[in-house]
């Protein structure tokens, strides 16, 4: 590793570091190898999840009784700090299993646990959660996608959903619809429904992004889709509300995922001015090289310091809400500038396509948008602070 020591704050213990060479073996053999393969494809594939259930790396969280390990969150974080130091950007697995699952979990019957946990777990199905609609941004609470009921109490959804990761792939999607077009605040009148995807009326189409080729982000259309009324998750109105209580870890892990890109791409930049030479000389032996490296050295390490302490504080039960903002904002900054910085080492070289630098560059840029646009978070810091509204 050419990047600072790290001495984490977190509780690692023996176990989590031997589930750490377990899954960085397994990667190396199973996913590596055909990463750019995905590239290309623009996809995963279903059966990446299915590997990924078959090994055990599927709801690690999760209860036993429903294909879980009841593992801790330190192993979620070990999982997806192995993926960031391959450069697997686009292989988004742990959305569906630890960001999308725990929705049901949490909120969801018995019997829709039954039904749906088992099959995340090994990997026979991949959830997604559709919130963000084309007018309305981060603007959740104004979403338009409706959901009527039927003369049999079923709901017939119609609208569209868009920048879903995994949404090609996808068996089962978490769509957010208003249901109650005249609740008294706009928040107060939506609901969350389980949306098998291959409903009739559900269409889905590929994004053509500029990065994270592999990950299948896509646009959801519905056209009177028809879903059960039992397919409703928890109460009917209070999703908003359900969605904001996982954005809080949404963003916490999404942090430790920019925090994670950022240092893959030091490490990759610092790599670079080691071998590179410039008019004789190698580039690291430049003053100016140097203290742009120790300055994003720097950068790195009060970063990861801060995104250690807010995961202690969030396993100890506190409330997080405005800091996972901080967080979200300043890791995925950090990763794309760093990103640009490794760009800038590297040189021509470092706009090629199959080079992994390239790749972070652009994959990093994305997210600046995603699970809350930075201005969004830098809202809800300006929120705390007494301003505007």
């Amino acid at each position: 590793m050419l990047s600072l020591p790290k001495k984490s704050l977190l509780p690692f213990t023996e176990d989590h570091e031997k589930f750490r060479k377990e899954f960085g073996e397994f990667l190396d053999k199973e996913i590596v190898p055909h990463y750019m393969e995905f590239e290309k494809n623009c996809c995963v594939g279903k059966e990446t999840f299915k590997k990924f259930g078959e090994h055990g790396y599927g709801c690690m969280w999760l209860d036993k009784k429903y294909g879980g390990q009841e593992r801790d969150m330190l192993y979620s974080i070990v999982y997806g700090e192995e993926l960031n130091r391959r450069g697997l950007n686009g292989v988004l697995t742990r959305l569906s299993s630890d960001t999308v699952a725990p929705y049901v979990y949490h909120h969801g019957t018995e019997a829709q646990k039954e039904k749906w946990l088992p099959k995340v777990a090994s990997g026979d199905c991949c959830m997604v959660i559709c919130m963000t609609e084309k007018d309305h941004g981060s603007d959740l609470a104004n979403i338009e996608t409706s959901a009527v009921k039927n003369k049999n109490g079923d709901y017939v959804v119609n609208g569209g959903k868009i920048y879903i990761s995994n949404g090609m792939v996808a068996d089962l999607a978490i769509v957010a619809v208003r249901t109650d077009p005249k609740a008294e605040k706009p928040h107060k009148g939506i609901s969350l429904l389980l949306m098998p995807t291959d409903a009739p009326g559900f269409e889905r189409r590929l994004l053509n992004k500029i990065g994270l080729k592999s990950q299948d982000t896509s646009e959801y259309i519905f056209n009177n889709v028809v879903v059960p009324k039992e397919n409703l998750l928890g109460e009917e109105n209070r999703g908003f509300y359900y969605l904001m209580e996982h954005l809080q870890k949404e963003r916490l892990m999404g942090s430790w995922g920019t925090l994670g890109m950022a240092e893959y791409a030091f490490e990759l930049a610092v790599q670079r001015a080691k071998e590179r030479k410039v008019a004789g000389q190698l580039l690291g032996s430049y003053q100016h090289w140097q203290y742009e490296l120790a300055k994003a050295a720097i950068e790195l390490d009060q970063a990861r310091s801060y995104v250690e302490h807010l995961t202690m504080l969030y396993m100890a039960g506190e409330n997080i809400s405005t800091q996972v903002s901080i967080a979200k904002y300043a890791t995925a900054e950090l990763s794309f500038k760093v990103s640009d910085l490794g760009v800038q080492i590297w040189g021509g070289e470092g706009i090629l396509r199959d080079n992994a630098i390239a790749r972070q560059f652009v994959d990093t840029r994305h997210y600046r948008l995603m699970a809350g646009t930075s201005e969004v978070q830098l809202g809800i810091v300006a929120k705390a602070l007494g301003l505007g509204k």
